[in-house]
C-alpha cells in the first residue's frame, strides 16, 4: 500500500508525513545486478537501501558521503531519470514516474550544447515548453543577468571559463522556471577560488528565486555553508545515516571562519568517519590531511 493510499485511509497522520513537505523519499532502494567474478550468474548490488527524507518547499538541502554511498543515484530517482528497485517517491503529493518540467537538474559536466550560444542555451527549456521567441527573449535575459553574464549572451561555451559555464547551466535550469533545482555536484570542476564565488552567487540566486534545491557533493564544507539541512550518506549499502539541521545565520559571508561553522562541520565529519567502518580501517594521506585542513574534500 503506498503512502498516499494509507493517508486517504488515515486522514490525522497525512499532517505528519507530508506536512510542508515539496518532496517525499519514501523507503528507496536501488538494486543492481552485476556479474560475479567467481559465477556465471549475476549477483544483486544493493547500491541504496531504505532511504527516507522529506524537502519542504523552498529548502535547501544538501547530501553529503563517501564515494559509491549513491548520492547521485538518489538524485537521478527524484530527477525521473532512473527507477528504484522499491519504494515511492513524490513532490507535491504526486508520484513520480519520470523526467518533468517541475524539476531542472545541473551536472558537473555543464552540458551545454556547443554550437548554440549562452543566450540560445539558456533558451532550450523554454523551446520545449512551447514558449513564443520574443518572450523566449526576454526570460532568457533576465536570467543571464542573474547570474552575472550579461554581455556575453552571443558567446559560445569554448568562449566561456569553466566557472562561467555553469552560470550558463545554472541559468538555463532556472530559465523554464522548475519548482525544484536537483544539482549533481556542479562546482567540482572549478577551481576553489571560483568554487567558492558560485557558491556565494547559488545563495544569492536561491534567496531571490525561493526554488527548492537539492545539492549532492563530496565536500563538508560546501554542504554546510549552502544548506538548511545537511543529509549525510553512509556507503555499502548507501542510506541517510542523520540528518544534520544548520543553525547558522543567513547571509553567510565570513561564516567560514566562524567556530560554529567549524563545530557543525566537525560533526558532519564525525558522522561520515563513524558511518563507514570499512573506510575507517583504511588510513591514508588524505585522513590525515583532512584533520589538518578543513579545506580538504572527501
Amino acid at each position: 500500500m503506498s503512502v498516499l493510499q494509507k493517508e486517504a485511509k488515515n486522514p490525522a497522520r497525512k499532517e505528519n508525513t507530508f506536512d510542508d513537505a515539496k518532496i517525499v523519499v519514501q523507503n528507496i532502494s536501488r538494486v543492481f545486478h552485476v556479474r560475479s567474478t567467481n559465477t556465471i550468474a549475476p549477483e544483486d548490488f544493493v547500491a541504496i537501501k531504505d532511504v527516507n527524507l522529506k524537502v519542504r518547499k523552498g529548502e535547501f538541502l544538501t547530501i553529503v558521503g563517501p564515494s559509491g554511498c549513491g548520492k547521485s543515484t538518489l538524485l537521478d530517482m527524484i530527477a525521473g531519470l532512473a527507477k528504484q528497485s522499491s519504494g515511492e517517491l513524490y513532490i507535491d503529493g504526486k508520484l513520480i514516474t519520470g523526467p518533468a518540467l517541475d524539476r531542472g537538474i545541473v551536472l558537473q559536466g555543464y552540458a551545454l550544447f556547443p554550437w548554440r550560444t549562452v543566450r540560445r542555451n539558456v533558451e532550450f527549456g523554454l523551446e520545449i515548453k512551447g514558449i513564443r521567441k520574443s518572450e523566449r527573449a526576454d526570460i532568457s535575459q533576465n536570467f543571464i543577468k542573474l547570474v552575472g553574464l550579461k554581455g556575453f549572451e552571443d558567446r559560445y561555451p569554448y568562449e566561456l571559463s569553466g566557472g562561467m559555464k555553469q552560470r550558463v547551466a545554472i541559468a538555463r535550469a532556472l530559465a523554464y522556471d522548475p519548482e525544484v533545482l536537483l544539482m549533481d555536484e556542479p562546482f567540482a570542476a572549478v577551481d576553489a577560488q571560483t568554487r567558492e564565488v558560485l557558491q556565494d552567487e547559488l545563495l544569492r540566486i536561491w534567496e531571490e528565486t525561493q526554488k527548492t534545491i537539492i545539492f549532492v557533493t563530496h565536500s563538508i564544507d560546501e554542504a554546510v555553508f549552502l544548506a538548511d539541512r545537511v543529509a549525510v550518506m553512509t556507503v555499502n549499502p548507501g542510506t541517510v545515516k542523520e540528518i544534520v539541521d544548520i543553525t547558522l545565520p543567513r547571509p553567510r559571508n565570513g561564516i567560514r571562519s566562524s567556530p560554529e561553522f567549524g563545530w557543525i562541520r566537525h560533526k558532519v565529519s564525525e558522522l561520515l568517519q563513524n558511518g563507514n567502518d570499512q573506510e575507517k580501517a583504511r588510513i591514508t594521506d588524505q585522513d590525515v590531511a583532512e584533520k589538518i585542513s578543513p579545506s580538504v574534500e572527501l
